[in-house]
């Protein structure tokens, strides 16, 4: 069962119809940065403790024309980088969507750009990404030691975002569930659902398909944990931001194998818009490791060069 809005999520717990239009995905994506907000805060306070405070600063003109530098603690920039790597996440997940997409987008355009359902992850991590690393050099702040400390953060917010998309049911489903392969001791619906009531409104034959977004959640959140335990490692700047990479290339190009998306055929073999970009993903992450991970290499200084 799925529950686009708040009021279906309240009437299913309590039998209450309440008038809450309000989109369940929106408000776990909402929960989700700010899960990821407060994780990243925490984090540039623990590196101000022990590697010293990274400060932020730009040049700004006062009343009397004249420029001069405003200096900030970098967990102090945390809601406005919030802000920023939001709202780019949203077009870039909805561009990728339509790029994946482009007959649907072709045969009705405005519908699908205003449609309530249908995002790239993918697109909104590296619009994303994009975004912030502008807006951390805006204010002089050094790029990899601000990419490590929000790897976590990062894969964190990941996994409360999917949930957002198992309860609204927006389409991130599998392909048709394998009931032969279903282990005896397993529920049903981790194996299969339905999701009646999707936003789509897609009609989904028994017994279902695989509810990928929770085979996901909780990838995500084993991953933050790994990440977290090995936030305090010993190599440089850049590495952990490099196994972030490789941890969400390899989630996302294992998810592949029971999604329905759309392949391109490359002539030698097919590989979805998302398989590419993890694999990309998984090659970079996997250079930054072995560049980064030299043994007896010291964490750099925090400093704003």
């Amino acid at each position: 069962m799925s529950y686009p809005y708040l009021s279906d999520l309240i009437k299913a717990l309590t039998g209450y119809d309440l008038p809450l239009p309000l989109a369940t995905f929106g408000l776990l994506v909402a929960c989700a940065m700010l899960a990821a907000a407060a994780c990243l805060s925490a984090e540039l306070r623990r590196m101000g403790r022990t590697d010293g405070l990274l400060q932020g600063r730009r040049l700004v003109k006062g009343k009397d024309g004249k420029a001069t530098w405003e200096t900030r603690p970098a967990h102090e920039l945390v809601s406005n980088l919030t802000a920023v790597v939001m709202v780019a996440g949203i077009v870039g997940a909805r561009l990728f969507h339509i790029l994946e997409n482009m007959d649907q987008f072709l045969a009705s355009p405005w519908s699908m750009i205003f449609s309530r359902a249908g995002l790239s992850v993918f697109g909104g991590l590296i619009l994303g990404t994009i975004a912030g690393i502008v807006y951390v050099r805006r204010w002089n702040l050094p790029a990899r030691p601000m990419l490590d400390a929000v790897a976590p953060a990062m894969m964190l917010g990941y996994a409360i975002g999917r949930i957002g998309c198992q309860i609204s049911g927006d389409g991130d489903w599998g392909i048709a569930a394998d009931m032969a392969l279903k282990p005896g001791w397993l529920p049903t619906w981790f194996w299969a659902q339905t999701y009646e009531n999707n936003i789509y409104g897609e009609v989904i034959a028994a017994p279902g398909v695989y509810p990928t977004p929770i085979y996901e959640s909780l990838m995500a959140i084993a991953c933050f944990g790994l990440l977290w335990k090995l936030r305090r490692h010993p190599f440089k700047t850049g590495w952990l931001f490099s196994v972030y990479l490789v941890l969400g290339g390899i989630e996302r190009l294992l998810i592949e194998q029971i999604r329905v998306n759309p392949p391109y055929d490359l002539g030698l073999f097919k590989a979805s818009q998302a398989e590419l970009i993890a694999a990309v993903l998984i090659c970079a992450g996997l250079a930054g490791v072995i560049l980064l991970g030299r043994a007896g290499a010291a964490p750099a200084p925090a400093s704003n060069a």
